[in-house]
């Protein structure tokens, strides 16, 4: 892990942004080598531990806060590394390289919260930041609507954890990097009619530290990567795209993008998108849809796992992503039915590689995971250590305390924590059913494939989303490619209509780094697990039609 002094010695040129144009590659050691070259030479990663020097800043932090009055404090001590790389054809668009520290202290005083942050890593800086806070929380008090109780939790003592990566994509070169996009972009390049190709590399690493006055004393490390690749075809009647999202990211390394193997992929990417040039327009009317896990993560994101924060249910949060249907939980716990019986939401943070997966949140809370739907019943919200007294009377009824679900997390230290969204997935069927299982058993219907553009009302109740690829399915069979494809929901309606499940072999991952919520607006990484699935009696309109 990165000590104060290490990142003092040499983040100061990596706080600017690098911003370099197609030169660069003129200035690379071994630039003329062939692209795909055996990796060599990467590091092994070093184990996780608290530094010394980093554990007395953060009990200095906690001590000043209980001097100046507050009642619980905890303290995040947290390094954020950011690093992209972009290509279009054989150049280099753009590379950006960011590198923060700092430390976040928050405080209670008399049910308030208070929050301060700093970058200046000494005794007196922390303690400087831990007595902003408990200040503000006391000024604080003369606008507070409800006291602040949190839900018990155990101290942990001392933890660690890392996720599940095995290659550190910091520290490998810029040249390997630009190499595996460079040949991807020349691949895609072959397909017919594909005259223009992006890519890109996307890379975060966060170092994070938490103390709290109840005694746990947590570090962190974890990565996350996402490869992207866009390619156009063009025609003398217009163009059309495959892509950004080809890959979807991961809470993984650089070895997660080697897996990938953009390269190998790139040109059945650019004839999908050359394809689409030639590709039917839809007849609107009702369908069965079968959504790929790369289409589907993103209605699941919006109409379920959005709706279910407890923060949007109780009206505290409407930005970004307004506020929800599932609402007011005393008329909907235990009674809404979203779903038919095979259907099974649950929400963690602990499925490998997944994007939200963390081992312990920013309350100092070890997740576990928990059921949103249950049997097609809505059974739970997502909450944090302040939620879960919300809910007293449903743990009580249900002979339980409070308990947080672990879904408290902060974008930096620089940010105070919140409510956000844990790993929200649909649990596959019983039978293993596969994508191609699915669409032999469906007579007439349209597979669609890939996040594209969508639109859902403030509650989360009406949508219509549309996908990257629409294939046309008569007879148990594809037929060809279709295209104005988007499909209209009335959420209860849409997954009442969920008949057919894939199973565990077919069930993958989708998600985003740049997940809004809150004002001032912060970004959370979550994926969404779920297999192939099939909807009956879709309504399907037409979005290339001129009113």
């Amino acid at each position: 892990m990165t000590n104060r002094r290490d990142f003092l010695k040499t983040g100061g040129v990596a706080l600017g942004a690098l911003a370099v144009g197609p030169d660069v590659l003129r200035a690379m050691p071994n630039a003329g080598a062939p692209f795909g070259a055996a990796p060599t030479g990467y590091r092994a990663l070093p184990p996780v531990a608290t530094d010394p020097a980093t554990r007395e800043l953060m009990m200095e932090a906690l001590d000043a806060a209980k001097r100046a009055g507050a009642s619980w404090a905890d303290v995040r001590i947290g390094r954020n590394r950011n690093n992209s790389v972009n290509t279009r054809e054989q150049q280099v668009t753009n590379v950006l390289e960011s590198d923060t520290m700092g430390c976040g202290v928050r405080v209670l005083v008399d049910g308030c919260w208070g929050f301060a942050a700093t970058q200046e890593l000494t005794k007196e800086g922390v303690g400087s930041a831990a007595l902003e806070a408990t200040a503000i929380a006391k000024a604080n008090r003369v606008a507070m609507g409800r006291r602040v109780e949190l839900a018990p939790a155990p101290s942990l003592g001392d933890r660690t954890w890392r996720s599940s990566y095995t290659i550190d994509p910091f520290t490998v070169s810029l040249e390997e990097k630009v190499g595996l996009l460079l040949k991807a972009n020349a691949e895609a390049m072959k397909a017919r009619n594909v005259r223009f190709v992006t890519s890109g590399l996307s890379f975060v690493k966060e170092e994070r530290n938490y103390a709290n006055t109840e005694g746990s004393v947590i570090t962190q490390d974890y990565v996350r990567s996402w490869v992207t690749l866009a390619a156009t075809a063009v025609s003398s009647d217009g163009f059309a795209q495959r892509g950004p999202e080809v890959v979807q990211p991961m809470g993984r390394g650089w070895e997660y993008v080697l897996e990938a193997d953009v390269a190998g992929n790139a040109l059945k990417w650019g004839e999908e998108a050359a394809e689409k040039l030639t590709a039917k327009s839809v007849d609107v009317g009702r369908y069965d849809l079968i959504l790929h896990p790369s289409q589907l993560f993103l209605t699941i994101h919006e109409s379920l796992a959005h709706p279910t924060e407890l923060d949007r249910a109780m009206g505290y949060e409407a930005n970004y992503a307004g506020t929800s249907f599932i609402a007011p939980p005393r008329d909907v716990l235990g009674k809404l039915k979203l779903g038919p019986e095979h259907m099974n939401l649950v929400g963690n943070r602990n499925e490998v590689g997944a994007l939200a997966t963390i081992g312990y949140d920013d309350d100092g809370v070890q997740p576990d995971e928990f059921h949103i739907v249950k049997n097609g019943i809505f059974n739970d919200y997502q909450t944090t250590r302040e939620q879960a007294p919300w809910l007293d009377w449903w743990y009580t009824q249900n002979g339980q305390q409070p308990r947080s679900h672990g879904c408290s997390y902060a974008q930096s230290w620089a940010d105070v924590q919140f409510q956000r969204m844990p790993n929200v997935s649909l649990m596959p069927g019983d039978e293993d059913l596969s994508w191609n299982d699915l669409i032999a058993a469906t007579d007439r219907g349209i597979a669609m494939i890939g996040r594209s553009s969508y639109s859902i009302d403030q509650q989360r109740y009406n949508a219509q989303f549309g996908a990257q690829l629409c294939y046309e399915i008569r007879g148990g069979k594809i037929v060809g490619q279709l295209k104005d494809v988007a499909y209209q929901m009335r959420t209860p309606d849409f997954w009442n209509a969920m008949d057919l499940l894939g199973g565990k072999s077919s069930y993958e991952f989708g998600g985003t780094f740049n997940d809004g919520k809150g004002q001032p607006s912060q970004a959370n990484a979550v994926s969404h697990g779920c297999p192939p699935v099939r909807f009956k009696n879709i309504n399907v309109i037409n979005t290339g039609r001129q009113l």
